[in-house]
């Protein structure tokens, strides 16, 4: 039965039969315009031939098409080209009796806009049974696809991190495993390193509650969080200065891991070990490139140097080719000048 595209209520409510007593067929044809006039659902219907004969308020929201706009042409106006075919075997179905259920596809709006909808299809009869058109309800799910969309992506985002924190982890014990004298000094190296890796992971935590692609966090903020613990230890002054750039979930392991090892021998031999001296982060950018010169200056008292290159070094360094960058060092009288080129680029990723 098709449904009319403009409903009368009250010329249901005032027919009844004898006796004052409504008519059991027009009470529920009432009751059957009202839900069509008021579902949320864009519900319509068709002839065989693929011409629209109703079209309910929710149509004209999820379609943009007015009922007067809509009645009398054919269903193809919100068909997008290449899903014509569709329609042909959706009307296949119809005349052999059978039903569509919950199938999702695209339509497109008057506005030229594409919408993802689930459609149900359901033959309609004449009185004698035969089938003479097709009613159809579509409900706009384009919200529902974008959420399952973000709820993979974070997922398969999730899955990729956890394979590299355990791929990170196991070289971090085998590098602090042959840089340790004893087994306490390669619990706090080790014990270091993840602490560092997870302060750095924290930054982007809320944003995984939203679009994965934003899971970044910044290079200061990075910077702030690898070098708190030294404020509240060492009378050496602080400073971060200059540009401040994004930091991606992927370059965000390496540039930890990075800054954790500068931040820690400047606790063991430079400006954070003595008293009176200054750590100078200075950030710049251009020509895509990001500049981060690290300086220690002006420390008093017993300055250690390294003897030999450690394997603390040799992570430094494959830090930085990961992010296919360079690193320069220079041991000044008063301190040390550590001089890192990365492409913006990577560090975005």
């Amino acid at each position: 039965m098709d449904v009319p595209s403009s409903l009368d209520r009250s010329s249901f409510a005032t027919d009844e039969a004898p006796g004052g007593i409504s008519h059991p067929d027009r009470d529920a044809a009432a009751w059957l315009a009202a839900i069509v006039e008021n579902s949320d659902d864009a519900i319509l219907s068709k002839k065989l031939d693929g011409i629209i004969s109703s079209w309910n308020p929710g149509a004209t929201r999820l379609f943009g098409f007015s009922a007067e706009e809509a009645v009398g042409r054919p269903i193809t106006i919100i068909i997008p080209e290449d899903r014509l075919s569709e329609e042909a075997e959706i009307i296949g179905k119809i005349r052999r009796g059978e039903r569509v259920r919950h199938f999702e596809t695209v339509r497109q709006r008057k506005d030229g806009r594409l919408v993802d909808i689930s459609l149900t299809v359901s033959p309609v009869r004449d009185a004698e049974g035969r089938i003479i058109g097709a009613s159809k309800i579509a409900r706009d799910i384009t919200e529902a696809k974008m959420a399952a969309e973000r709820q993979s992506l974070i997922l398969r985002e999730m899955n990729h991190r956890i394979k590299n924190l355990f791929a990170l982890t196991a070289g971090l014990v085998t590098v602090s495993a042959r840089g340790a004298s004893d087994i306490d000094d390669f619990i706090a190296d080790l014990s270091g390193r993840i602490a560092s890796l997870a302060r750095a992971h924290q930054l982007t935590l809320p944003d995984l509650a939203g679009d994965v692609q934003n899971a970044a966090t910044t290079l200061k903020s990075l910077l702030g969080a690898i070098l708190a613990p030294h404020e509240d230890r060492s009378s050496s002054s602080i400073h971060v200065r200059g540009e401040d750039v994004a930091v991606g979930p992927r370059s965000l392991p390496s540039l930890a891991l990075l800054f954790h090892e500068l931040a820690t021998n400047a606790a063991k031999y430079g400006v954070l070990s003595a008293s009176g001296g200054t750590l100078s982060v200075n950030i710049g950018t251009g020509n895509d490139i990001l500049s981060v010169h690290w300086i220690e200056a002006g420390a008093t008292g017993d300055r250690v140097l390294p003897v030999h290159e450690g394997f603390g070094s040799h992570l430094e360094k494959a830090s930085v080719r990961g992010l296919q960058g360079s690193i320069e060092r220079e041991w000044r009288p008063d301190g040390l000048a550590v001089a890192m080129r990365f492409p913006l680029g990577a560090l975005a990723s």
